[in-house]
């Protein structure tokens, strides 16, 4: 028998998971000697970031995001009946590295799929993930989210080499009034900006590249910074203001922000634009930099594990990604 419909979704656990392996600033700037540590930091905020090895995978970094929230929930992996993955780089292309995950879990028989909406990709699948379980369709349910961007970022292009980290994140949606409670992660996005942040190779037009290498570049991640660092900032502002507004909240409610780990730059404007002091946003970019869909769940999991949150906090969460998408909403720790 289906469960019963609900209005209340609450988060029953958080984790995440990083790679061992540590990338300074330096290790990336033996390609780029004109550059400096001091540079990157002002410019990025970012001092390091997290690299897998040829050996590790995404499915199992995801695995060990999702041990975390179940120990975290205090729940069972049996008592998971569904599974929506966000990434822009799964471990295959079919079939779905949710269906992958399912498999390394134990848990084979429920429902799997993944979703790509970028860096917007785990607050999309959250939003999908509450309206599964207020129609009733599921009960329990793995939100994950794992990235190794640094597979797909050119090492030789300064504009990107220094931004993306590798990680995962990790949310139990469930039903009930226990928990952290979830509400409405407003989604949108704005598809003008579509070539702003772009992998035009590795899909159906542009499979493998061609046997000449001439257009080995189009199959790392290409960004347009200053449109990017433009767009995102007003989309950060209008995101948390909507929230706001649908939550009938001020800024001097928000006890944290927790906002995709784009660039430190962007999220200080951000600050500026909605009156929400920058001490109140979990910035997580210093250590483990740009991890695309990952990123707002790591900030999440890490400011869990190191205690940062109390009962009742009201905490936004935010992000823009490429295409452009857009997401934003408001959880009750």
């Amino acid at each position: 028998m289906p469960p019963s419909l609900t209005d209340t979704v609450t988060i029953a656990g958080v984790g995440f998971a990083a790679p061992s392996h540590v990338c300074a600033n330096a290790e990336i700037l033996k390609a780029f000697p004109y550059r400096t540590d001091a540079e990157i930091v002002r410019l990025t905020g970012i001092r390091e970031r997290r690299h897998a090895t040829d050996d590790e995978s995404a499915t199992a970094l995801a695995a060990l995001a999702a041990h975390n929230a179940l120990e975290q929930a205090g729940m069972d992996v049996s008592q998971i009946d569904g599974i929506i993955m966000a990434t822009l780089i799964p471990d295959q292309p079919v079939p779905s590295m949710a269906s992958a995950l399912a498999r390394l879990l134990g848990r084979p028989r429920v429902f799997a799929f993944d979703l790509n909406a970028a860096c917007a990709g785990w607050l999309y699948a959250l939003e999908v993930g509450r309206a599964l379980i207020r129609a009733g369709t599921t009960r329990n349910l793995l939100v994950v989210t794992a990235e190794l961007l640094s597979r797909i970022t050119n090492p030789q292009d300064h504009d990107t080499a220094f931004l993306f980290g590798d990680g995962a994140g990790a949310a139990i949606l469930t039903t009930g009034e226990s928990g952290h409670r979830l509400h409405k992660i407003g989604i949108s996005g704005d598809a003008d900006q579509y070539d702003a942040i772009q992998r035009t190779g590795g899909g159906a037009r542009k499979p493998v590249p061609d046997p000449t290498g001439y257009d080995l570049e189009t199959f790392f991640l290409q960004m347009d910074g200053p449109a990017v660092f433009k767009h995102a900032t007003v989309a950060f502002s209008e995101q948390i203001n909507e929230t706001l507004a649908r939550e009938n909240l001020r800024p001097e409610d928000i006890a944290w922000v927790v906002p995709h780990q784009a660039n430190d730059r962007i999220l200080r404007a951000v600050s500026k634009r909605v009156g929400i002091p920058y001490d109140k946003f979990i910035v997580t970019i210093s250590k483990f930099g740009n991890t695309s869909a990952a990123s707002v769940s790591m900030a999440l999991g890490w400011a869990a594990e190191e205690g940062l949150f109390s009962e009742g906090d009201k905490i936004v969460v935010c992000s823009v990604g490429a295409g452009l998408t857009f997401a934003g909403g408001l959880m009750v720790w």
